[in-house]
């Protein structure tokens, strides 16, 4: 029995934190809009597309992107609303699809392979995307195709606020006159190598030697090779599987001084917003688990604006401790959890410590990873010397 016909939906929000910002405030609608830090030492985390007619992109520094579109109009952004925007879609996604993927804060992946046996995958994708234009107001894009890469690309074709269904059987046509730089993974050093091969455009890349490649760019050149034939393997992964990051510690003894308590915590929200950084995640809800000498476990959790920081993360904890926590009861089991995780899509900065914070976590978890994980705590970790 041949397997079935694999269809998979690519959505993506179009331009999401201008688009929020532009929900919240419609004077901005039309205009050159640009988010991010601020005007000096920021960086572009999006922009409208009238801002991008002037060259301005994500990551791109304040100052040129200032420079380059000057009349563009600066929002510094409010992530608690791309938050609740971002799961409200999330929640409408999940209420329709199959098997779907949160790819990031902003983009999915929906599995609807063998479906095409109870309803047309393409008419299902396109009532979709109208069912969340008219709930949430936000502009998006979608692709259908075969594989998640060519649906990928159909999307970013299909921009903005549009769609593109790539039949079975047309994946290589369909990318034959898209340049190179299409494909995720080719930088300026790969892209300048197959330039001066006289390789600029994909169909270039589909009749060249799967050899002459490998030769030039060893590995790399027969993953574009295949991925020139509009070939791709990827998986979506569904997103009620994705696993959180977790830390628990039983104690020899039960404790009852809550300041010990309290300091076991703050170690623990290090440990795990440190994984998650190492994971290059952002999580958006964390739960504080206790056990008592009797073992009864009691938890609770809340959701937070996306993030990856331990500054955000230990008074979050420390509240939680203090709601669950029976007073003057010891305690056997300490735990905390970071649950509905997804991808680090938060380019740049939305305020204005954020790149100051975020170069500090990264000198942290260097020297985290170089000298190992013990060496740079909380003071209110560090356990005092007797003496």
């Amino acid at each position: 029995m041949a397997d079935p016909q694999r269809y998979i939906a690519h959505f993506d929000l179009d331009s999401f934190f201008v688009s929020v910002e532009m929900l919240n405030d419609p004077s901005l609608k039309g205009k050159a809009v640009i988010v991010g830090g601020s005007r000096d030492r920021g960086v572009v985390t999006t922009c409208s597309y009238e801002a991008r007619k002037f060259g301005v992109k994500s990551a791109m520094p304040m100052k040129t992107a200032m420079r380059l579109c000057p009349h563009a109009i600066l929002v510094r952004g409010t992530r608690g609303e791309y938050s609740r925007y971002s799961r409200w879609v999330t929640e409408i996604i999940a209420a329709k699809a199959p098997l779907f993927e949160k790819a990031s804060i902003d983009e999915f992946y929906i599995d609807l392979t063998g479906m095409d046996r109870f309803f047309d995958p393409y008419q299902w994708t396109i009532d979709l995307r109208t069912e969340i234009i008219e709930k949430t107001q936000l502009p998006i894009s979608f692709g259908l195709a075969t594989n998640k890469m060519v649906a990928k690309i159909a999307t970013d074709e299909a921009k903005p606020n549009g769609y593109l269904f790539i039949k079975p059987g047309m994946e290589k046509a369909f990318l034959a006159p898209l340049p190179v730089s299409k494909f995720s993974g080719v930088g300026e050093s790969t892209f300048k190598t197959l330039q001066s091969m006289g390789i600029h455009t994909i169909k270039d890349v589909s009749e060249t030697a799967i050899e002459v490649l490998e030769k030039k760019l060893g590995k790399w050149g027969t993953d574009l090779w295949y991925k020139s034939q509009g070939i791709h393997e990827g998986q979506v992964h569904a997103y009620h599987e994705a696993k959180s990051i977790s830390t628990e510690n039983t104690f020899e003894e039960n404790k009852t001084d809550v300041n010990f308590l309290l300091s076991e915590l703050v170690r623990m929200t290090e440990k795990v917003a440190y994984e998650l950084r190492q994971d290059d995640k952002l999580t958006g809800c964390i739960a504080v688990k206790i056990r008592y000498p009797d073992f009864e476990t009691t938890s609770r959790q809340t959701t937070i604006d996306y993030t990856l920081r331990d500054d955000e993360l230990i008074p979050v904890a420390i509240d939680l401790f203090h709601k669950l926590y029976r007073k003057g009861q010891p305690v056997r089991l300490l735990g905390v959890r970071l649950s509905e995780l997804t991808n680090h899509a938060v380019q740049g900065s939305l305020f204005d410590d954020a790149e100051k914070k975020n170069e500090l976590y990264k000198a942290i978890d260097d020297v985290k990873n170089k000298f190992g994980k013990a060496l740079l705590q909380k003071a209110r970790t560090v356990k005092k010397k007797e003496g």
